[in-house]
């Protein structure tokens, strides 16, 4: 191991972070290492939007021990040693503006109600440079080895749980899934396993993207979040979908914002074009049992394995963001006792879904639906949320000017 690298993930859900010799690990264990605030106002494509931190201030990432990961040396490339950090003020204090501290404060809130949440990421992407080949197909797991068997080594010997490993619809489409673990754990294992795929596709001459929609006409890019309690506290199957009075109201307040919340979890000017009807992405605002048109689909199961899938998401999303917000809204619904929604069967036709609220039809419209959201924008820091959405107009103004093929292609450069 030649160095250590300290990382935080950003509102553009870029990881960025520092370097240190890897005989300076156990100080910046102790101490951290230097960070600036205006680093939260980086767009993806390298630009500083307007903030209101300037040039003043200063940060600390502090890194967390149980974060990390060994990227073992190969292909040329020296062993390298992950943590992710918490930015902190000089004085080791929390900052109100750290997207990780934002998860943080949620599953604290959930855990004062006696709630325990539980989750994972399912994430799709591409490899570019391998052979055609048909969907789901075993020619196509075979074609991507030996990167997938190393990618599922990797991700085990880091403590990841990989459960599926497989080729997907798309082309050149392929998706791993972890287990369940707590929503930390997830949203931690969310950043690093984006950097660990592209950073062993680059080392086996291909090129990994996890951009949410590569065409416009192709196949899309999603992630997946999978939420659900500890102790069984989401089931009840004596109610409508097996979800408990928790698990119903929770969701109430998910769809309730969902205007909102699409604006943090699906962060790119060409999300929007993914989450269409008949993409399988999310069609509309409804909750529905087995059906991947829903924004939030009930995934059956027993005590321990029923659980909500939250649809309208991708790697644009800066995962610690995006299960904040989730679980933040479903906190309202609980506090506030939002009724329970319609649970919609499996059986239900398109014309019966007519009716139900469509999401927003661009990433400009999703954001003005968060400013003018007051539940949640008020689950933010006046200046985290005055910095995102700085930073993601700055992204929509970049693409001023090109159309949906163009836009594509610059969002799934620098995803």
């Amino acid at each position: 191991m030649t160095n250590v690298f300290v990382a935080t993930c950003d509102l553009a859900a870029q990881t960025r972070g520092r370097a240190v010799p890897a005989s300076r690990e156990g100080a910046v264990l102790r101490g951290g290492t230097g960070w600036v605030p205006a680093d939260l106002g980086l767009t993806a494509f390298g630009t500083i939007a307007g903030n209101p931190f300037g040039s003043t201030g200063d940060l600390k990432l502090m890194p967390d021990p149980i974060t990390r990961v060994d990227v073992p040396a190969d292909g040329g490339m020296p062993g390298t040693r992950i943590y992710l950090a918490d930015q902190t003020l000089p004085d080791g204090s929390p900052w109100e503006c750290c997207p990780r501290a934002f998860l943080a404060g949620a599953v604290e809130e959930l855990r004062a109600l006696g709630v325990t949440p539980v989750a994972t990421f399912e994430h799709e992407f591409t490899l570019a440079g391998l052979p055609a080949t048909g969907p789901f197909s075993f020619d196509r797991y075979r074609a991507a080895e030996p990167f997938g068997s190393d990618l599922v080594d990797l991700l085990e010997s880091n403590g990841f749980e990989p459960e599926t490993w497989l080729p997907e619809y798309g082309a050149d489409q392929h998706e791993i899934t972890l287990a369940p673990s707590g929503a930390m754990t997830a949203a931690d294992r969310a950043v690093l396993l984006r950097e660990l795929v592209r950073d062993l596709a680059r080392r086996r001459g291909l090129k990994a993207s996890f951009a949410p929609l590569p065409h416009p006409d192709g196949s899309g890019n999603g992630v997946h979040i999978h939420l659900s309690f500890e102790g069984g506290a989401l089931y009840d199957p004596a109610r409508p979908g097996g979800l408990s009075e928790l698990g119903a109201a929770f969701s109430a307040g998910i769809l309730r914002h969902a205007a909102a919340l699409t604006a943090v979890t699906a962060a790119s000017p060409v999300s929007f074009l993914r989450l269409t009807p008949h993409r399988w992405s999310a069609g509309g605002v409804f909750l529905a049992e087995r059906n991947r048109e829903a924004m939030l689909r009930i995934c059956p199961g027993g005590p321990a394995t029923h659980n909500l899938e939250y649809r309208a998401a991708d790697a644009t999303a800066n995962p610690w963001l995006a299960l904040g917000v989730l679980l933040r809204a479903g906190l309202e619904g609980v506090r506030r006792g939002y009724p329970a929604p319609r649970v919609w069967p499996e059986t239900v036709t398109e014309d019966e879904l007519a009716g139900v609220p469509p999401l927003p039809k661009s990433q400009a419209e999703a954001l003005d639906a968060l400013a003018a959201d007051d539940v949640v924008r008020g689950m933010f820091a006046p200046d985290l949320l005055t910095t995102y959405l700085s930073v993601k107009r700055a992204e929509l103004a970049a693409l001023d000017g090109l159309d949906d093929v163009q836009s594509c292609r610059r969002i799934a450069d620098v995803h």
